[in-house]
């Protein structure tokens, strides 16, 4: 994984609530193990027509959100199933931040372990990140050492972060990762008994 400590992105805004992991990533595109490629399936069907062709109202077929790496959405993001291509499908398309007001617990913990940083903000903050984002190209600034989102125009948010979270986050270290920081000590252990 790749570290985060300060990520500035264009943000995508999804102004919907209770978006689930079929929607995210559609069942039919499970059936492989790795962690690239599923981006191109990414929400499926509110992207693609039956025949393949994008559909004209969905935004985020839109040019202007191209190379978008933040996702701003609606609460309980990521509900439903606790499939973790759902993060897979969302890092290989290219975001890096979520922010929303909740989020499925599965689904938060399968971000923070696949390298993407879910951040809770108030309903009232989110509408904010939202409403300017579907007005005009709009960049925040993420500040995960400070635990703040910024957007240089006078947006200022802060966010709570569990410190194991984010120290994996900041060192950009899986469960792997953090388990190999202590290979001596497990060799230590290993040729003392």
């Amino acid at each position: 994984m790749e570290p985060i400590r300060k990520h500035e992105g264009l943000v995508y805004p999804l102004n919907r609530a209770n978006i689930d992991t079929d929607q995210i990533i559609p069942k039919q595109f499970l059936k492989r193990i790795e962690r690239q490629g599923f981006g191109k399936f990414l929400f499926y069907n509110w992207r693609f027509n039956e025949d393949g062709t994008e559909k004209s109202d969905f935004t985020l077929n839109d040019k202007k959100y191209n190379g978008a790496s933040i996702l701003v959405a609606g609460e309980n993001f990521g509900c439903g199933s606790s499939r973790e291509h759902a993060p897979w499908a969302l890092q290989d398309y290219g975001f890096k931040v979520i922010i929303a007001p909740s989020f499925a617990d599965i689904f938060y913990n399968n971000c923070t372990k696949n390298g993407i940083l879910p951040i809770r903000l108030s309903e009232q903050k989110t509408e904010k990140l939202i409403q300017t984002a579907e007005s005009s190209k709009y960049r925040i600034s993420v500040d995960l050492q400070k635990q703040q989102v910024t957007d240089g125009q006078g947006f200022l948010a802060e966010f709570d972060l569990p410190a194991y979270q984010k120290q994996m986050l900041l060192n950009g270290w899986d469960e792997i990762a953090v388990t190999l920081t202590l290979e001596q000590a497990i060799a230590d252990y290993e040729a003392s008994h």
